[in-house]
């Protein structure tokens, strides 16, 4: 699996790696991990709904590991799309959220857009503490629905 060297100074021990299929399962239990809180809090907890919903759309070859000195402390997906890249998933392990690395994450993914004019856009569960992480990188709120928000951040030149 190709490494993709972290470069910023703030995380130099940061990597990325592309998954493979048979990273599934661990997938499903850290994403079930790092909303259980938010889906909680809101009553919609429910893990079986979880997995499925995660795997129904599971692409190994968009879905990246965040390795924190070589410890899986995360994941995102990110989509080519036409109007942009989405950024369809970004899990940080409950233990590493607050410590920069989903900073560092959004500050890769601004640097390909911002390389290539494209908009960033990506949906978060309402009343997640994501919401105000999202807000704080320059993300702007420009929809929303029953369960979740919907965000925009357009390049920077």
């Amino acid at each position: 699996m190709p490494k993709l060297p972290a470069t910023q100074p703030d995380m130099p021990s940061i990597t990325f790696e592309v998954s493979q299929a048979n990273d599934a399962e661990a997938l499903v239990a850290l994403r079930i991990e790092a909303m259980r809180e938010s889906l909680e809090r809101i009553g919609r907890f429910d893990p079986v709904r979880a997995r499925e919903r995660f795997l129904n759309g599971f692409a190994p070859e968009r879905t990246h590991h965040i390795l924190l000195r070589g410890e899986r402390v995360g994941f995102y997906v990110l989509t080519a799309q036409e109007d942009g890249l989405m950024l369809n998933h970004l899990y940080i392990r409950p233990g590493h959220q607050g410590q920069g690395v989903g900073a560092f994450v959004l500050a890769h993914i601004f640097k390909q857009a911002d390389a290539t004019g494209q908009d960033v856009r990506l949906g978060a569960l309402r009343g997640s503490a994501s919401n105000r992480f999202y807000l704080a990188h320059g993300f702007v709120k420009v929809d929303e629905a029953e369960f979740d928000l919907y965000y925009l951040r357009r390049p920077r030149q």
